[in-house]
């Protein structure tokens, strides 16, 4: 009994091509669709917000807890409060939604925030804990002084320096963030180092050599550089000499 096999010819790839095409449209259709869902979601979520502020504007403007929580929400859905809206005129998100004291808020914050890094910068090298900051523009008397902010609007408040390149940014060192005030930036050795001295209050040569498996001159030149830009205090009272942060001598202390 013979038997014939029906050869593959052009009708069939024809129809495989239609259906890939098919396939591929209907893709095409559903992503479009998500889009605009997606889109519509985004839409009725900034109208929300919208809502929200203007009900809440005076909580906003007063309580530096709320004003953070506020900021959470509009990053959740992709929005930055400081940013200017499509690059636009009309200025940040908070100036459109509560006028411009909000705004103007955090600009004079961010003038507080130069003036206390700058009085500050021949104690701590130019490397100041937000915490401090914080503290000391509560206390101060000049522009924004007596403020009561978070550290989260002193955060808020360097992030607004940034278009300026006045130098000024959010570090983290260890397991702290910390305000950098001058350009110069610090390489690993150096991150270490005052990571290092956040854990243990302080480091000698010979304990960067045990910890970190470093070679003596490896740990000196760290040390040095960190002098240099008086980022570290020398106590020479110990048998060995011991090496201090001041801006984290607080956080020790406490």
């Amino acid at each position: 009994m013979s038997s014939k096999r029906k050869g593959v010819g052009l009708g069939a790839f024809s129809n495989r091509t239609l259906a890939t095409s098919q396939y591929a449209s209907h893709g095409n259709a559903l992503r479009s669709e998500h889009l605009s869902s997606l889109e519509t979601q985004l839409s009725v979520f900034q109208s929300l917000l919208h809502q929200f502020a203007l009900t809440h504007a005076r909580d906003i403007k007063s309580n530096p807890t709320f004003r953070a929580e506020f900021a959470r929400m509009c990053n959740a859905i992709g929005v930055d409060p400081l940013a200017s809206s499509n690059g636009k005129k009309e200025g940040s998100i908070w100036a459109q939604m509560l006028g411009g004291s909000v705004n103007d808020f955090y600009f004079e914050l961010a003038v507080r925030v130069v003036e206390v890094c700058r009085d500050t910068r021949a104690e701590n090298g130019g490397l100041s804990m937000v915490k401090e900051v914080r503290e000391k523009v509560y206390e101060g008397r000049g522009i924004g002084g007596g403020m009561e902010v978070s550290d989260d609007d002193i955060l808020r408040a360097v992030k607004s320096l940034k278009p300026l390149g006045s130098g000024f940014a959010v570090v983290t060192v260890g397991s702290k963030q910390m305000i950098r005030s001058v350009p110069k930036e610090l390489n690993t050795d150096q991150s270490t180092v005052l990571a290092a001295i956040q854990i243990l209050g302080y480091v000698t040569v010979s304990m960067l050599q045990a910890n970190l498996r470093w070679e003596r001159a490896r740990a000196k030149t760290v040390i040095d550089d960190l002098l240099a830009d008086s980022l570290v205090w020398v106590d020479t009272q110990a048998e060995e000499t011991e090496y201090w942060s001041p801006t984290l001598m607080h956080e020790v202390d406490s």
